[in-house]
């Protein structure tokens, strides 16, 4: 019984762990410490890099971009090696992924998800990854949209991941991802739609 305990309790005691990792808000902590600004009420009130980026520089959303993908490497790859479980893996990953999204230290609201996801997907799935990551930056370097770039990397992923013969539950994980991406770039969508939405670098 005992064993069979803790076969269960370590993985979700690693997910929880992953989860309290995911939640620490990057960007929101920089700004904060090095700008006194609170992100959430500065352009577009998003958390991630890109809000980073316009509101404190260059330097401090890639800050916030390595950051963000950090907190998707680190508990996944201790996960893949010590519960040898592509399932509990996958658990692990999620939980990072949700914890930026609704995050615990900012009443479960959150960012979009992308770095995180970005740092679950490159231990998971690389091959596919680098994929997504080709069509993001061919998007971008297109339209000049974050959003746009994301949302297109995101429906890709899991396509990719299939296609690359990852194991079943990196692929659930995956398309459990890009169903949340996109999901939270709705609203992104919809000012894509009606030619609203800024592009990266615009001041206006």
């Amino acid at each position: 019984m005992h064993s069979e305990g803790h076969i269960f309790l370590t993985p979700i005691f690693f997910s929880i762990i992953s989860y309290f990792i995911g939640s620490i808000p990057t960007g929101v902590l920089l700004a904060k410490y090095f700008g006194n600004v609170d992100l959430r009420n500065v352009g577009s009130g998003n958390i991630g890099a890109t809000n980073v980026t316009r509101a404190m520089g260059k330097k401090f959303g890639a800050i916030t971009l390595l950051g963000d993908v950090i907190k998707g490497v680190i508990p996944t790859v201790l996960a893949m090696l010590i519960l040898k479980s592509d399932y509990w893996t996958a658990l692990v990953g999620l939980s990072a992924f949700l914890g930026h999204i609704f995050s615990v230290f900012l009443e479960f609201k959150g960012g979009k998800g992308v770095a995180t996801a970005l740092g679950v997907l490159l231990v998971t799935s690389p091959l596919a990854t680098g994929i997504g990551l080709l069509v993001f930056i061919i998007v971008f370097a297109v339209s000049r949209y974050v959003s746009a770039a994301s949302v297109a990397a995101a429906a890709i992923i899991p396509i990719a991941v299939y296609w690359t013969m990852r194991p079943f539950p990196f692929l659930l994980l995956a398309s459990v991802i890009a169903i949340l991406v996109i999901y939270r770039h709705v609203e992104n969508i919809k000012r894509l739609m009606s030619g609203t939405e800024k592009r990266f670098g615009s001041k206006d």
